[in-house]
């Protein structure tokens, strides 16, 4: 179903929406709980906020530090132009580069910002070479470390 089809949610689907954002692996029967309606209802819930686009899937929160990556960085990048092949080029290579954690297609001053882990500042570095300095639609990146990375949980109360 496409967006503009989809059905309006309701609150049983904000409340299933919300347990899942506060912990993705809760059982049938805790979002059942949670919701006030039975399981049958939560699963039928859940396969239509999945097809309608709602829930887009389910993800693990991994501790990329323990992983050896202590580096984090927050990567601002202009383009030289905005031409529809190069822009769609960048768009389709960049998520896909090692260390990427995130890929923002943003407005202002600059035009997208890449959220990228490191084991260290020289891979950091070689990052930029490899895959920033040498892209051809790149004409300005500005990288701003990151000292400590805590997940909001403002989506939580946006549901309730």
């Amino acid at each position: 179903m496409t967006e503009s089809n989809s059905l309006p949610i309701d609150a049983v689907d904000r409340a299933i929406l919300a347990s899942l954002a506060t912990n993705a692996r809760r059982s049938g029967s805790a979002l059942a709980a949670d919701a006030g309606v039975s399981e049958s209802t939560v699963s039928q819930r859940l396969r239509r906020l999945h097809d309608e686009g709602y829930l887009r899937g389910f993800h693990a929160d991994i501790d990329v530090a323990k992983l050896g990556m202590s580096v984090q960085a927050l990567i601002s990048i202009k383009l030289v132009k905005h031409v529809r092949e190069d822009v769609d080029a960048f768009r389709s290579a960049a998520p896909r580069w090692p260390g990427v954690l995130a890929f923002f297609h943003t407005g202002g001053g600059d035009d997208y910002l890449l959220h990228v882990a490191a084991r260290s500042a020289a891979e950091l570095r070689d990052f930029m070479l490899t895959y920033l300095a040498s892209h051809p639609a790149v004409a300005h990146t500005e990288t701003n470390l990151v000292f400590e990375h805590v997940t909001g949980r403002g989506l939580e109360q946006l549901l309730s």
